[in-house]
């Protein structure tokens, strides 16, 4: 605002002031010519109360005037207080991490939204102690609030999964210096989860790929070693060991791709998938992805399942190697029957999808190992197979990541049934979409 558009506002705002004070004016006036008619005050007197009336009036009606045009021309903002409680609550809400404010005696006041995927526990009204449960994290709340000192803090949660966090502590005061009290004080989250298994995803791999790669490629250097040596020129030899040598790089490519899917799962394993998916159509694209290698074994794949669609929250590509990983470990090592069953049951509010196969089973012994990483029951026959023995450690966290159960029964010499419990949406929901083939 210009300066001249600031005077002529304060100029329309004292006429605006004093028309209204118009008949406050005028019965001033009016008792001041009483006075004068009836000879009880001398004119001039009358007049100068009149003015002094008149003067007074315009100075109260351009105190506000003023103060509003000098605010608009310093363009000033005002300030925050923390009486002011809806724009406290905006700014905390609008955090982009989860955020607490708590007042001095640590009781939450506001908790964002985003609050309740860290803390579901935080309600407003209750003390912080109820939804955190780490005493350096409290300990650190009460120091802040005493002497006004900005804090942070790392830790661990193993229930209901492993997720490490930080937490920042920050004192709010309505002034500067040492002796201001602390009216209150914010609480942030900061998720450090992908970080850390980022880290461990690094080491895991260079511990297990060092580990498992080593005698595929301690045979891959002795057969190149003879190959340039005694047998240089044996040709069955060479088409032999060139033949092994293949088989011996396509194990460790799969490996490779098996540790690389294994270690992405668990990176985002306390990230719940949020997409709907028909598990029908899952199925039904393993059936046919996998049919030419049951036709090769000789192993019929028959599919059951409900009329109606079953649909699960969960990542679609993560379900499909789920159920891929079953089936084909059923047609490679249960498949002498020659039939594989895939069935899909609703057992209330989930669904369980079951892969059974009548091949010689599994040792009872065996049963709780088969998910541990690299642990086979036959090793010579999974690696003629092509098998690298993470298939179902793949499989045991894809279900962990969906929130779901997997399950296992074997009875040697009646064949094994692998399940797999979702939680699953209900039937009448128009939302879910069936999945074309890919």
């Amino acid at each position: 605002m210009a300066l001249g558009d600031s005077s002529r506002f304060i100029e329309d705002n004292l006429w605006e002031r004093l028309a209204g004070a118009r008949w406050i004016l005028a019965a001033a006036w009016l008792g001041l010519g009483g006075a004068v008619w009836t000879d009880a005050l001398a004119l001039m007197p009358a007049i100068g109360l009149g003015a002094l009336i008149l003067v007074a009036a315009g100075v109260s009606a351009r105190r506000r005037p003023v103060a509003a045009a000098l605010a608009r021309l310093t363009n000033e903002p005002k300030p925050l207080r923390l009486g002011g409680e809806d724009r406290l609550t905006a700014l905390v809400r609008a955090l982009p991490d989860a955020a607490l404010l708590l007042d001095p005696r640590g009781t939450v006041v506001v908790a964002n939204l985003r609050a309740s995927g860290v803390v579901a526990s935080a309600r407003v009204g209750d003390p912080v102690s109820f939804a955190v449960r780490v005493p350096e994290v409290l300990e650190a709340i009460r120091a802040a609030t005493a002497d006004g000192v900005a804090r942070r803090i790392e830790f661990a949660e193993r229930v209901p999964l492993d997720r490490w966090l930080r937490a920042d502590i920050v004192p709010v005061r309505s002034g500067e210096g040492r002796g201001t009290a602390t009216e209150a004080v914010l609480l942030g989250f900061t998720d450090l989860t992908a970080q850390r298994r980022v880290e461990q995803m690094r080491v895991d791999f260079i511990a297990n790929a060092s580990h498992e790669l080593r005698t595929p490629l301690a045979s891959l250097s002795g057969f190149i070693e003879t190959l340039q040596g005694p047998a240089r020129n044996d040709a069955g030899a060479r088409e032999r060991f060139l033949k092994i040598m293949g088989e011996q790089a396509r194990r460790m490519s799969r490996l490779i791709d098996d540790l690389l899917s294994l270690s992405r799962i668990e990176m985002n394993a306390h990230l719940r998938p949020e997409t709907k998916v028909d598990v029908t159509a899952v199925l039904s694209h393993v059936r046919d992805a996998l049919g030419p290698l049951g036709r090769e074994r000789g192993v019929e794949i028959a599919l059951e399942h409900p009329p109606q669609p079953v649909a699960v929250l969960g990542d679609r590509d993560e379900l499909f190697r789920v159920f891929e990983n079953l089936v084909e470990n059923a047609l490679k090592y249960g498949g002498a029957a020659g039939r594989v069953e895939i069935g899909i049951v609703r057992e209330g509010s989930d669904v369980v999808i079951s892969v059974r196969d009548y091949g010689p089973g599994i040792a009872p012994e065996h049963v709780p190992r088969l998910t541990e990483r690299f642990y086979r029951v036959d090793t010579a026959h999974s690696r003629e197979q092509g098998g690298t023995g993470l298939g179902l450690a793949i499989v045991k966290h894809i279900v962990a990541r969906h929130r779901g159960r997997l399950g296992i029964e074997s009875t040697p010499g009646e064949g094994s049934t692998f399940s797999v419990r979702l939680s699953a949406l209900p039937v009448d929901d128009r939302k879910t979409t069936t999945l074309s083939r890919p």
